[in-house]
């Protein structure tokens, strides 16, 4: 018989750390939406464009896999495949919303 876990409240902080990055990282696409938008497109800014967006929707997967697995009574932690995905959606976005800029 498994013993109940009081986990406390680390996975909803946690839980909660993973949406507001979510947010954050939503918040970047829709400003590389409108940072797009305000100039003529180029075929630069069009491709920065497509490739921003599939990386938000690889965070979004990864974050909502990560936010579901914390809903368990005995969370995993973080395989190191996910974290590696997660720094480099973040860091990608970064470099996307550089290049739109410039």
């Amino acid at each position: 018989m498994s013993e109940a876990r009081d986990p406390g409240l680390q996975p909803e902080r946690t839980r909660l750390a993973w949406r507001r990055t979510t947010l954050s990282c939503t918040v970047v696409a829709v400003l590389a939406v409108k940072l797009a938008a305000q100039d003529e497109p180029s075929a630069a800014g069009l491709a920065g464009l497509a490739l921003s967006a599939l990386v938000w929707v690889a965070f979004l997967v990864v974050a909502h896999r990560r936010i579901r697995a914390l809903d368990t009574a005995r969370p995993r932690p973080l395989s190191p495949r996910g974290a590696l995905l997660a720094a480099l959606c973040t860091v990608a976005l970064a470099v996307f919303g550089a290049a739109l800029l410039g």
